[in-house]
């Protein structure tokens, strides 16, 4: 069983850049589909990024051209790098994971979960 542990998230003002970093121990972080979630507070759980590996990810359309997720599975760590940050964008974002079985999407069931990192942006 994988633990996830995300780090990274803070305060910034709009326009401004954050990266967050998950950090697996327990498993190695090649045996998982890694994704990035985000939740605001009124809101439904949103998709944000997936990777299987540094070829193959995948973005929820709206954020893919100012979100990246990458990976350093010797580090085993999964990263989210998020430019040209907008208000809308503050969230909790949450680090998942998933056996390599199947599509490595968003909309996938992923099983492990980490406990977040806060993000805030002001205008």
């Amino acid at each position: 069983q994988v633990h996830l542990v995300e780090s990274g998230g803070g305060s910034v003002q709009a326009g401004g850049s954050l990266r967050l970093s998950c950090t697996a121990s327990g498993d190695s972080l090649s045996r998982y589909c890694m994704a990035w979630f985000r939740q605001a507070p009124g809101k439904e759980r949103e998709g944000v990024a997936a990777s299987l590996n540094t070829r193959n990810t995948n973005y929820a359309a709206s954020l893919s051209d100012r979100f990246t997720i990458s990976r350093d599975d010797a580090k085993n760590t999964v990263y989210l790098q998020m430019n040209n940050l907008k208000p809308d964008d503050a969230a909790m974002y949450y680090c998942a994971a998933r056996p390599t079985v199947g599509h490595c999407i968003i909309s996938a069931d992923f099983n492990y979960w980490g406990q977040g990192t806060q993000v805030t942006v002001s205008s």
